[in-house]
């Protein structure tokens, strides 16, 4: 048994037990997937996939369990070598973070530019998707970026919270909002369609319950995971946008009017997720430095590997962190 043989192994549970898929998962040929597979299975003794002729159908149930353990010794042979890589002094890797449209595209750039002039030789991918489908690729992420209205994202990682932010409503000039001159009410914003996140349909969500305890219903004209495209339909009259402050540009929108959200909608906070256990590399460390430097690194690290109790720092406000970086 060998950890390529584990690693091919977990490519085809994780590919739909397409052996293509699977194969290009992990730079393979298929007949050299499909040989290290038999050779493995010859070796346990036992089939681990459901076979109907030579497709593979699904996990066989004596293979539930080992592709359980195959993972785990997979996620602690990655350990050990970025283990051994920071004691060795070794920047070069690659960085994976999985995490939302909006973070992406007005959070991260800087962030991630400091970190590749720092670090030349890491590569840097980045997995953006709806809040739905983020943490699903936290087994093969470095982290993932999340937010969430209050309390920390149910997972079996470890919720590390970032930086505290508000909503924002994004109105054409026209717009009866636009010279409001204040907050409106949600009873007042309930008289408007509204152009939102996906999440603001699920009837878990943070507006919904907020609209709900006022005893009025928001009118959802349009969702989008892309705060550019909110903006773009904005633009066209469809309703007021509904959005995170961060993804406000005032050169980018200085046709658009920002007027200040109900205050009965919660504060939100975008925390890191990382996998329970994992040993992050230094430059890992120092991008979520470069997010939450109110972080420790050293305590950071102390609590990911499980040798300190986490007593979090109050996070601070998306406006004082940016502040902060123009001082």
């Amino acid at each position: 048994m060998t950890l390529t043989q584990l690693r091919y192994l977990v490519a085809i549970a994780d590919s739909g037990f397409n052996i293509t898929q699977a194969a290009e998962r992990v730079h393979a040929t298929q007949p050299g997937l499909s040989k290290q597979l038999k050779q493995l299975e010859d070796e346990l003794g036992f089939q681990l996939f459901l076979r109907k002729g030579r497709s593979l159908e699904g996990v066989a149930p004596a293979g539930v369990k080992v592709i359980e353990h195959a993972r785990r010794i997979l996620s602690e042979a990655a350990n050990i070598r970025s283990y051994a890589a920071n004691e060795r002094g070794e920047h070069r890797g690659r960085l994976l973070l999985a995490t939302t449209h909006t973070q992406a595209r007005y959070v991260l750039p800087p962030v991630i530019a400091d970190i590749t002039r720092r670090y030349p030789e890491v590569s840097v991918d980045l997995f953006a998707s709806g809040d739905t489908e983020v943490l699903d690729k936290l087994d093969e992420a470095d982290f993932a970026m999340i937010s969430t209205a209050g309390n920390a994202p149910v997972t079996s990682g470890v919720a590390v919270p970032l930086f505290r932010w508000r909503r924002v409503l994004l109105v054409p000039a026209a717009h009866p909002l636009a010279g409001l001159g204040r907050a409106p009410t949600l009873a007042e914003l309930a008289r408007h369609p509204l152009i939102s996140y996906e999440s603001s349909k699920l009837p878990e969500s943070s507006l919904q319950r907020a609209f709900a305890a006022a005893g009025v219903k928001p009118q959802i004209a349009m969702t989008a995971r892309d705060a550019n495209l909110i903006k773009t339909y904005v633009r066209t009259g469809l309703g007021a946008g509904l959005l995170a402050e961060m993804a406000v540009n005032t050169r980018e929108d200085d046709d658009l009017r920002v007027v200040e959200a109900p205050p009965e909608l919660p504060e939100c906070i975008t925390w890191a997720v990382v996998p329970r256990g994992r040993v992050l590399r230094e430059y890992a460390l120092a991008l979520l430095h470069g997010l939450a430097p109110q972080l420790d690194p050293r305590d950071l690290r102390r609590i990911l590997e499980g040798n300190q109790d986490a007593n979090w720092p109050q996070s601070p406000q998306w406006a004082a962190l940016v502040q902060a970086s123009k001082a």
